[in-house]
C-alpha cells in the first residue's frame, strides 16, 4: 500500500510547491484537489489535469484521488442531470491524472431535499452516475463530510441503496467524531463502513463542532488503530492518506503524521 496526503492544509502556495514537498516529505502519492486542475469558475481545460500529472511524474508521486466538489443531495431530475454531467467531466481529469477514484461529497442540506429523503437523494445521484463510472472505470468515494454523510445511517443506506461496486466511501477517520458521534460508537461505524472504503482521510483530533480540535495521528482521541484493524479485515487495499488540521507548522504536523501512518498501517 502507499502513503499518502491530501492536498489541503499543507505546505507550498502552488501545486509544484506541494508534490515537491511531498515527495520530499517522503510520501508517493496524494489526493488531487479539483481546484488543482479546474479552478473555480474557469471553463473545463483538460489541460491544467496534464501539466498537474507532469509535475506528479516529475516527482515519483502518484494521485490516489480526484476531489469531485459535488451536491447530490438532489431530488430535481434537472439538477440532478447536471450533477452527473459535471461529474463525468471531473471524471476525465481523473483519468488524466491517473486516478480511478473520486472523492465524492454526500452534498448540502437545502429546503428543496428533506432531511429523510437526503439518502435517497445520493443514492439517486450515485446511480445516475453509474454508466459513465462502468465505462470508464471510475469509482466513487462518498466521503463522510459536512452534516449530511457524517451521519453513518444517511451514508450506510445511501451507499446500500446505490448497491454497486463503482458506488463507495472515502473514510474519514475524526470528521465522524466532529459531526458528534461519540468515541466510543465510532469502532462499529468503522467496521460498518469498512467493506465500502475505497480511500481514506486518516485524521486525528478531538471535540465536536465548536470544540474541534485537530491533531497530528495518534494524539487524539480517535481510535484509529481500531480503523485501521477494521480497514484491514475487510481487505481495504487503498491507500492510507492523511489529513492534519492541527496547528503548528504544516510540515511538521504531516511529518509526524507519516511517521505514524508508516508505523501503524500495512506498507
Amino acid at each position: 500500500m502507499a502513503f499518502g496526503l491530501i492536498h489541503y492544509n499543507t505546505p507550498g502556495n502552488t501545486f509544484a510547491e506541494f508534490i515537491a514537498y511531498a515527495a520530499g516529505a517522503g510520501f508517493n502519492c496524494c489526493e488531487v484537489m479539483i481546484n488543482d486542475v479546474w479552478p473555480q469558475d474557469a471553463p473545463f481545460d483538460p489541460e491544467r489535469a496534464r501539466e498537474a500529472k507532469a509535475i506528479l511524474d516529475q516527482y515519483g508521486m502518484f494521485a490516489s484521488a480526484l476531489t469531485a466538489n459535488n451536491d447530490f443531495v438532489q431530488l430535481d431530475a434537472a439538477a440532478i442531470a447536471q450533477q452527473v454531467a459535471r461529474m463525468q467531466q471531473v471524471a476525465q481529469l481523473a483519468k488524466i491524472v491517473g486516478t480511478n477514484v473520486l472523492r465524492t461529497e454526500g452534498g448540502q442540506p437545502k429546503d428543496a431535499v428533506p432531511e429523510d429523503k437526503w439518502a435517497v437523494a445520493i443514492a439517486g445521484c450515485l446511480k445516475a452516475c453509474l454508466p459513465f463510472c462502468k465505462d470508464m472505470d471510475i469509482r466513487l468515494a462518498v466521503d463522510n463530510h459536512g452534516y449530511v454523510t457524517n451521519n453513518p445511517k444517511v451514508l450506510l443506506k445511501a451507499l446500500e441503496l446505490a448497491d454497486s461496486k463503482y458506488a463507495g466511501s472515502n473514510l474519514d477517520t475524526m470528521n465522524l467524531r466532529w459531526w458528534g458521534n461519540e468515541v466510543k460508537d465510532l469502532p462499529a461505524i468503522y467496521k460498518a463502513l469498512a467493506p465500502y472504503v475505497f480511500h481514506t482521510h486518516m485524521k486525528d483530533g478531538s471535540g465536536a463542532r465548536a470544540d474541534y480540535k485537530g491533531a497530528a495521528l495518534g494524539r487524539g482521541e480517535i481510535p484509529l488503530l481500531v480503523a485501521v484493524e477494521a480497514l484491514v479485515a475487510a481487505r481495504y487495499k487503498g491507500v492510507w492518506c492523511a489529513e492534519w488540521e492541527g496547528s503548528g507548522d504544516k510540515g511538521q504536523g504531516y511529518a509526524d503524521c507519516l511517521a505514524w501512518l508508516k508505523a501503524n498501517c500495512p506498507g
